[in-house]
């Protein structure tokens, strides 16, 4: 013990996901299975109100039975007398698993009847349903042809070889489709695994291909806001096309590409996520065909790839169509800034031109103005002259010549003074 003593301290300083992680890892402990046994799942898609309402409803379901559920549990499995539930909570839906252990007949709902009493009353819509039976020799073709449509069938060998799977994958006359597992050798959990790998499969792929549907039905939108897209960039291509009105279409057009963008993006992700999930368990189930029929892994890439292709081309053209919108929004930007610099250009050169007509006509009107007052000057001393030689002074001729440029030269000069007085001086500090 004092050997260990001093690693104590190290508990206080875990990181504070440390045990949640630890715990996350051993979760989903599924109860063990074997041959024969009989189960059905339902998968349920649920909205974070009806989730909250789903944990409320489960807690006063599983009472009777000594079980409990906390808000933040994400897996959970009780006995419920003769049957074995298990929960899973996922980000957009939630399965039910009901297992019944023991020899019964081949898809069979009576067994079940607490089950569907339960899903009764807990909200969601259901996206998939499965009967599962489990059983230890081989079925023979009478009892295959009785529950299986021979035209779908589907048979292939998993886990190595140590499996045998039948399905039709067929929505049937009871809400349900169909999947038998023969045991061939598989030991401890194996069969625990198997049958989760394979209902994971199911469902993850059916959580992807909704996103197909939403590719499809906004595919004829997407069209139109391309056709759009492209003859408004002609549209800026013209020189006489108003800017105005193509700004008012483009802006249109990117607030409808935004709403599409934000209504389809978590869809598309998800599918791209659902799709590689569902890659990775056929990978892991080891499947092999059996010959003469459809194997597993040809049934889930023929009818998934395409709606993946379906799914990568819409986004692709989406965000395609999103950086051709920027880039013409930014070729009619830049045209609006040139015409605007254009315009502040041939306003400067207008500006100009008109302070140098202003410029010229004042110097007219100082030129005028000083002819004027030059005159009414030289006037003056007309007047001014004629009362002295009647007084009887007598001038000479030249002080007239010599008083008009005295009289021109002073009067301009006074001008400018006065220019100079009235002129504004820099502010004061």
């Amino acid at each position: 013990m004092a050997e260990t003593a001093g690693f104590k301290g190290l508990i206080e300083r875990s990181h504070r996901h440390r045990a949640s992680l630890s715990r996350e890892m051993h979760v989903r402990k599924t109860p063990r299975l074997a041959a024969p046994a009989r189960a059905i799942q339902l998968v349920l898609l649920v909205d974070p109100p009806e989730a909250a309402d789903v944990l409320t409803k489960l807690a006063i379901l599983l009472a009777p039975y000594g079980a409990s559920i906390a808000p933040s549990d994400r897996f959970l499995t009780c006995a419920l007398g003769d049957l074995i539930f298990t929960w899973e909570r996922h980000s957009e839906f939630m399965t039910y698993s009901f297992l019944a252990p023991g020899e019964g007949k081949l898809f069979d709902l009576a067994s079940f009847a607490r089950g569907a009493e339960w899903i009764a009353q807990l909200p969601g819509q259901v996206i998939r349903s499965t009967q599962i039976a489990l059983v230890a020799s081989t079925p023979d073709p009478a009892t295959i042809a009785a529950h299986f449509a021979a035209d779908d069938l589907v048979i292939s060998d998993v886990a190595e070889g140590r499996a045998r799977i039948w399905s039709d994958f067929r929505l049937h006359e009871d809400g349900f489709g169909r999947l038998l597992i023969q045991d061939k050798g598989l030991e401890g959990i194996e069969m625990a695994q198997l049958v989760q790998r394979l209902q994971e499969l199911g469902n993850y792929r059916k959580m992807a291909l909704l996103g197909l549907p939403e590719a499809q039905a906004a595919t004829p939108l997407l069209t139109a806001l391309e056709q759009q897209l492209t003859d408004i960039t002609a549209r800026v291509a013209q020189p006489d096309a108003d800017a105005d009105t193509v700004l008012e279409a483009l802006s249109a057009l990117s607030a409808q590409l935004a709403q599409t963008l934000a209504s389809t993006r978590y869809r598309m992700s998800a599918t791209s996520a659902y799709a590689q999930i569902c890659l990775d368990r056929i990978h892991s189930l080891k499947v092999a065909p059996v010959r003469g029929y459809g194997s597993l892994d040809d049934f889930t890439e023929r009818r998934l790839l395409p709606a993946m292709r379906t799914c990568d081309a819409f986004s692709r053209r989406l965000e395609d169509l999103s950086q051709r919108a920027a880039w013409t929004s930014a070729m009619l930007r830049t045209r609006v800034d040139t015409a605007l610099a254009r315009r502040n250009r041939d306003l400067l050169a207008s500006m100009d031109r008109r302070t140098g007509l202003q410029l010229r006509l004042q110097h007219t009107v100082e030129g005028l103005s000083v002819v004027a007052v030059s005159y009414y000057a030289l006037g003056l001393w007309h007047h001014l002259k004629e009362a002295l030689e009647h007084e009887g002074a007598h001038l000479p001729g030249w002080i007239d010549v010599a008083l008009i440029p005295a009289i021109v030269l002073a009067v301009w000069m006074g001008i400018r003074q006065l220019k100079k007085v009235k002129r504004p001086g820099p502010p004061a500090h």
